[in-house]
């Protein structure tokens, strides 16, 4: 049983990159942040708090002003107080969980503890941010007090992005201080809460610093630039756009070499560790100055063209000179670029016959042999090796999966022959039958435990408390599928539906499954969930579809379209049954249509939503109009309609607004406030949909009546709209196709050119919308933009 513990106030001891924006994410969270930092030399002997707390308050604007952004949305930050060491460290009294993120020094860190020791209320938390120095060192010479409640929390940065939090614990701390951190990271953080053993680099770090590093060996082997490893090792593979060298420059080449020396010095028993030493070249570089983004300079250097325009140069290590970039070419690449399932690509990838197939062929077989001998040394159980590099560097695919995928006995025979070892583990597990680290049983992903010597769960495990539901995991409980999508059974009365297309796109196949599943739902179940895995919910209609009827002037196909999709959007919105909703990353135009009619959103905190149609010169033609425009109306005052609420709603879709968050989505209106629901963790999000509908179901649902009660403002509100639009026209702030569009737009909103306020339909206003969109998709402009976006790939934003 977890030990019953409330965080509202959080003391963050170190206002540097890492602490600013640990304080910005927790204060996103609703909680009470102090924030504090030493005293500037200058201003020992003042008496001004603006000048005593100069470091911590600069620290703290210039994490707020970076980008991406560390908080959900501006208001957070009256929940952080800054102060000082000097001044305020007395105030951690009065907080439930102390954070030390100050300089990666044993001595520092152990001065702050013993000023820290007798001001903390005892059985509160301490916790380090270190991301290496041992946790038991840090402990020595503390009372058995803060020895129980002391561990290690090491956050990712950013910290509101990475979802990564490495859990450590020291010998002497309480198992229950363990059991709540690992929950409550999950819950109320948003974080993949991995234990790790303390450990040099503990999991994430000690893994990605030796991927980087074996790179750097088999490169220089092969005989390959910087720019043919990035191209090999980025999402090509599932791995981040960053792939190797930029990633190194964004993390700081001295940072990774301040690792990787740490490792070779503190792991004397490592197989690998002269994997570790520190090439002439990379020493070079540090010598040099050239430390990555925080330098200006690393492996790659912004500089000027000829013409004055920025370039980006690449660094050759051979000569140490930078040089304009190359686009790398490989016969195995090109083969295997086009397959878009990622495991499928792996496979051609890694059976390719050229230098970019042997690269990678070495670079899985270095790091699976690696892992596999990091078991049980830095982690007992394999998944959390995987759990920390996807959630930490941004792995599309764990390295033990990418091993399964690969299959494992067939890879360790290859292994050897290259000359390669696996822990003897593995040996044991393929001799006695068992040839994968993870297998899927009723709905719930089992990994393979040595020391068991059987599969064990993840899902549930004393880490995840309450199960996680993984749609792909339910590959034996779908009830109906098409080419694209799946409607699965997922237990307890509830239907569940994904679909998996091009960044989710949403086209015909999808509109069946929709319907589809909201049939099946009404039929059989208690009710549906819409959710889709990967990295977005949808980036909207499916654009080429749209710009081939109207290319074509197949306007009575694209009206049975506009037709279809109105209609799908009314029967989640109208079916017997709850439908939930629960988007996660981009979810644009259509999918941002469907979210607005669903009976409840159960949101990702990182949900990028918004009606974009206007950055292709259309208007929302799912629904999304007449669905803001009746919003609006319900909006509006009854005595004297104040028509702000409606300017508001058409500025929203005008201005092709995205919200940069979840919380962000309640200001824009998109969300309503009381009943959608923001999940933390996304990975939380289709389980507390599913509960949702349970609730919904539990007390009575019923069909919602379609509105024929709302009120349009007709004239009186068009010509305020109209004049404002002109106003930006001859202001030259919109084109003649944005006046255009925007006049649309607006006629729709007010419900067309009527004299006074009146009450209409859902209908009346999809009619109105659909008959809009027609009359845009011919339009020259709006046509060269749909094809802009089907060139470049790009989703439509603002």
């Amino acid at each position: 049983m977890l030990m019953k513990r409330t965080i509202k106030k959080v003391a963050v001891l170190g206002s540097g990159v890492m602490g600013s924006r640990i304080a910005c994410h927790f204060a996103g969270t609703g909680v009470s942040v102090l924030l504090l930092d030493i005293v500037p030399k200058e201003a020992a002997a003042s008496d001004k708090p603006s000048e005593r707390n100069k470091i911590v308050n600069e620290a703290l604007q210039a994490a707020i002003k970076s980008s991406p952004s560390p908080v959900y949305h501006n208001n957070v930050i009256k929940n952080i107080k800054t102060g000082n060491f000097d001044d305020n460290l007395k105030d951690i009294a009065g907080c439930d969980w102390v954070i030390e993120v100050v300089v990666e020094r044993l001595d520092i860190k152990r001065q702050l503890y013993e000023r820290i020791e007798p001001l903390r209320t005892p059985g509160t938390l301490i916790t380090t941010n270190t991301s290496g120095i041992p946790i038991h060192m840090l402990a020595e010479g503390r009372s058995d007090d803060f020895k129980r409640n002391f561990c290690g929390t090491h956050f990712f940065n950013p910290p509101r992005y990475l979802r990564l939090l490495e859990i450590i614990p020291a010998a002497g701390t309480d198992p229950a201080v363990i059991d709540f951190l690992m929950e409550y990271g999950d819950l109320h953080l948003g974080k993949t809460t991995v234990l790790a053993k303390d450990t040099p680099a503990f999991i994430a770090n000690r893994i990605g610093v030796f991927g980087i590093m074996s790179i750097f060996n088999s490169m220089e082997k092969l005989g390959l630039t910087i720019d043919e490893v990035d191209a090999l090792t980025g999402p090509l593979i599932g791995r981040p756009k960053s792939a190797t060298f930029r990633t190194a420059d964004v993390v700081g080449i001295d940072t990774l070499v301040n690792v990787a020396k740490g490792v070779a010095a503190n792991c004397p028993d490592d197989e690998a560790k002269a994997v570790f030493a520190i090439p002439g070249w990379l020493e070079q570089m540090v010598n040099n100055k050239w430390l990555g983004d925080k330098t200006g300079q690393g492996f790659f250097k912004k500089t000027k063209g000829a013409g004055g325009e920025k370039e980006i140069h690449v660094l050759d290590l051979k000569t140490l000179e930078y040089g304009p970039r190359s686009k790398p070419k490989f016969a195995t690449v090109e083969t295997a670029k086009p397959i878009e399932d990622l495991k499928q690509r792996l496979k051609a990838l890694v059976a390719g016959q050229d230098k970019a197939a042997e690269f990678l062929r070495h670079f899985h077989y270095a790091l699976f042999s690696y892992i596999s001998h990091r078991v049980p040394e830095i982690s007992d159980a394999p998944y959390r090796i995987d759990d920390a590099m996807m959630a930490g560097f941004g792995w599309e695919i764990g390295a033990f999966e990418s091993w399964d995928v690969l299959g494992v006995a067939k890879t360790t025979d290859a292994m050897k022959a290259a000359g390669y070892t696996v822990a003897p583990w593995v040996e044991e597990m393929l001799a006695a039958g068992n040839d994968r680290f993870y297998k899927i049983a009723g709905g719930q992903r089992l990994y393979y435990d040595p020391n068991k010597k059987t599969y064990e769960g993840t899902e549930g495990a004393a880490e995840q408390p309450t199960p996680f539901i993984v749609l792909s995991n339910y590959k034996d409980k779908i009830i109906w599928k098409n080419s694209n999508a799946y409607v699965y059974d997922i237990g307890d009365g509830v239907a569940a539906l994904q679909w998996n297309t091009k960044m989710n796109t949403m086209g015909g196949e999808v509109l069946e499954a929709i319907n589809k599943a909201v049939g099946i739902a009404e039929e059989r179940f208690k009710g549906l969930v819409i959710a889709n895995e990967g990295a977005n919910f949808s980036a909207g209609a499916n654009v080429g579809m749209i710009f081939m009827y109207a290319v074509e002037q197949e306007y009575d196909e694209l009206d049975m379209a506009i037709r279809l999709f109105q209609s799908t959007m009314m029967r989640v919105r109208y079916s017997s049954v709850p439908v939930v909703v629960a988007p996660h990353g981009l979810t644009l135009g259509g999918g941002c249509e469907l979210n607005l009619h669903a009976d409840k959103i159960c949101s990702s905190a990182e949900t990028y939503i918004g009606l974009v149609e206007l950055g292709v010169g259309l208007i929302p033609g799912g629904g999304g109009t007449k669905e803001f425009a009746l919003r609006a109306a319900d909006e509006l005052h009854n005595e004297e309609p104040d028509t702000n609420t409606l300017k508001n709603r058409f500025l929203t879709i005008a201005t092709a607004k995205v919200a940069t968050s979840a919380h962000e989505a309640y200001e824009m209106g998109i969300f309503r406030k009381g009943h959608d629901e923001i999940v933390m963790n996304p990975a939380r999000r289709i389980a507390e949909s599913k509960r949702s509908v349970l609730q919904m179901h539990d007390s009575g649902y019923t069909t919602p009546l379609q509105r024929k009660d709302i009120k349009v403002l007709g004239r009186s509100a068009l010509g305020a709209l109209y004049a404002g639009i002109n106003g930006m026209w001859r202001a030259n702030y919109a084109t003649d196709h944005d006046a255009l569009v925007a006049r649309k737009l607006a006629y729709v909103m007010c419900g067309g050119d009527l004299s006074e306020p009146t009450f209409v339909s859902e209908q009346y206003l999809l009619d109105l919308e659909r008959e809009a969109f027609l009359s845009l998709a011919g339009e020259r402009k709006t046509l060269e933009r749909l094809q802009s976006v089907l060139k470049t790939g790009k989703p439509v934003r603002n």
